[in-house]
């Protein structure tokens, strides 16, 4: 059974996700605070989090930061409403989406479905991707660029892959969103621009063989030399 941890102050938005998240055959674990959040995700075996930003004790930036010390579980951020600087911080400190407020919590679990979705895809993925010095590695969250390891989110690899296996395809935001979020997903394209950024910055981008290219008015392609 999949495991949810939703971590928020409010006990009116807790009760209600996790009823929704339980009718849909989830396990949830509920945490008040940051430091709470953190302690049940040590002594649980957790797939997924639900993360307010702001939680007493600990926020919800270091808490996913302290987590992405260990773990790649997939992270939602759940932020203040148009608060473009909260969205920007929990992708830097390594969430692999974020939901803004107020929302519904049919939202949230398209959110949750799309990320299962990409999880069970990835488990059948076997070999790594190799174009000349970039490894990518789908079930370790890991991309190799010469000897050096770059650890990447779920989300992240799995951009990363979808766009190196297609090389000097380009692909839309919308595109990318049905793909890898789902066609159900009820966000926006700037969460395609963000993990693009956040991407580029982990991986260095651009090299002398290959890159991750922007086509102005199209979307984004992987380019590489043969």
């Amino acid at each position: 059974m999949t495991t949810v941890l939703i971590a928020d102050d409010h006990a009116d938005i807790t009760k209600i996700l996790a009823d929704y998240a339980k009718s849909e055959g989830y396990r949830v674990l509920i945490a008040r605070d940051g430091e709470e959040a953190l302690q049940l995700f040590r002594e649980n075996h957790v797939d997924q989090v639900l993360l307010d930003v702001m939680m007493p004790k600990i926020d919800g930036f270091e808490v996913c930061r302290t987590i992405r010390r260990t773990s790649s579980v997939p992270i939602i951020m759940i932020t203040a409403r148009g608060d473009d600087f909260e969205r920007i911080m929990g992708l830097d400190y390594g969430a692999d989406d974020y939901i803004v407020k107020p929302f519904s919590p049919g939202e949230v679990m398209a959110r949750i479905r799309a990320i299962q979705r990409r999880a069970k895809a990835n488990e059948e993925v076997k070999e790594a991707l190799k174009i000349h010095n970039l490894s990518v590695f789908p079930l370790e969250n890991l991309a190799v660029i010469d000897a050096d390891e770059i650890p990447l989110t779920r989300t992240e690899v799995d951009l990363l892959y979808l766009l190196a296996s297609n090389p000097e395809r380009v692909f839309t935001r919308d595109q990318l969103l049905d793909l890898l979020w789902g066609f159900d997903y009820a966000g926006d394209a700037r969460t395609v621009d963000s993990h693009i950024k956040r991407l580029r910055a982990k991986l260095i981008s651009p090299h002398p063989a290959w890159d991750i290219k922007t086509v102005r008015g199209r979307g984004y392609q992987f380019t590489s030399a043969k």
